[in-house]
């Protein structure tokens, strides 16, 4: 087994509850959080769409086609899942004075728009602040633990990047690791970086790893670098006796590193831990380095809010919460119980 395939360590030990996950589209809902509200005028229509079972860069080609208008000129803030119902924002650029299209004619069974409104600017990927989940887990093997690991949650879970990020069989990583060697070309723009950010998840998740296995998920070390919650700013810890309960409190997270070229941000006692969990993948760093990448930083913890869960019936369970852009549900879940999506043996 490569050193990627092997999975990360839970914050509470593995759990041993099971249940399915997806059974049906309904069981796996994501409600698209935008963080501002369309301005009402401009060249950008703004298109507030329901989905069940469809991919996203499929729903954005169909409406390039439904508005006779190139890929180009449809946009959207983030991909979901397809095995799902989702609702999320895309934005079409029509410039001018055309004609409204009568948007209640597009789609079918399942595709649907539920708001129509202009915007003065073009929906970006990444511009969301985040989702809402609602997620049905069935034939839960244990009632009592699933709702105990749930009311351990509320101290925040793994920050880990999902499974998804990483592809099929890790295929993803493998690719990212051959082209960042010079062993593999990749034409594509967008699958380069996708290729490259999954290796950079990959030694965020490895490093993460480490620090729960080792003890110091949430003990702050000289020359730690901290996170504001929910913002990206950072700042050195100086030992300053208020950060602790600050930590408690959830207003602050330990950080780690997403690598790139430049010093790290951590100092004396944690660069030297950060460094030495990752000495085995010393060459991929350097190699990181290498393609210009800077150094990033990403919060440890993840703290969903607005946790929630419902016992439906007997081994039937509805789970709500919400996650920042960037966060994955599946960080969520692996902390609460061992999921098999339909389908799957």
């Amino acid at each position: 087994m490569n050193l990627y395939q092997q999975p990360p360590v839970y914050l509470n030990g593995e759990p041993s509850v099971h249940a399915r996950l997806r059974c049906e589209p309904e069981d796996f809902q994501v409600f698209e959080q935008l963080g501002f509200e369309p301005d009402g005028e401009g060249e950008h229509q703004f298109l507030y769409i329901r989905k069940r079972g469809e991919n996203t860069d499929w729903v954005a080609r169909q409406l390039a086609n439904f508005c006779q208008l190139s890929p180009r000129d449809v946009s959207y803030a983030g991909k979901k899942d397809r095995h799902a119902v989702t609702e999320q924002w895309f934005s079409v650029h029509m410039p001018g004075h055309r004609a409204s299209l009568n948007w209640k004619l597009f789609g079918g069974d399942s595709i649907e728009v539920l708001r129509a409104e202009r915007h003065s600017r073009k929906l970006r990927l990444g511009a969301l602040s985040g989702n809402r989940f609602v997620l049905r887990l069935r034939d839960v093997s244990d009632d009592a633990e699933l709702q105990a690991r749930f009311d351990s949650l509320g101290v925040g879970v793994p920050n880990y990047f999902g499974e998804q990020r990483f592809g099929h069989h890790y295929g993803n990583i493998e690719k990212g690791l051959a082209l960042i060697a010079g062993q593999y070309k990749e034409r594509q723009r967008h699958k380069k970086g996708l290729y490259i950010s999954a290796v950079r998840s990959w030694l965020f998740n490895h490093l993460l790893s480490q620090r729960i296995e080792k003890g110091l998920w949430s003990e702050i070390l000289d020359g730690d670098v901290l996170m504001i919650n929910g913002r990206q700013s950072c700042f050195l810890y100086d030992g300053d006796p208020d950060i602790a309960k600050r930590m408690a409190a959830g207003e602050l997270h330990l950080t780690g590193p997403l690598w790139g070229r430049g010093e790290l941000m951590t100092q004396g006692v944690a660069r030297d831990f950060e460094q030495q969990a990752l000495a085995q993948q010393a060459t991929v760093c350097d190699q990181l380095a290498a393609l210009g990448l800077n150094q990033e930083r990403r919060a440890l913890r993840l703290s969903p809010a607005e946790l929630a869960i419902e016992r439906e019936c007997d081994g039937q369970w509805l789970l709500t919460f919400e996650l920042p852009a960037g966060a994955f549900a599946t960080s969520v879940l692996r902390e609460l119980c061992k999921w098999q999506q339909s389908g799957q043996e």
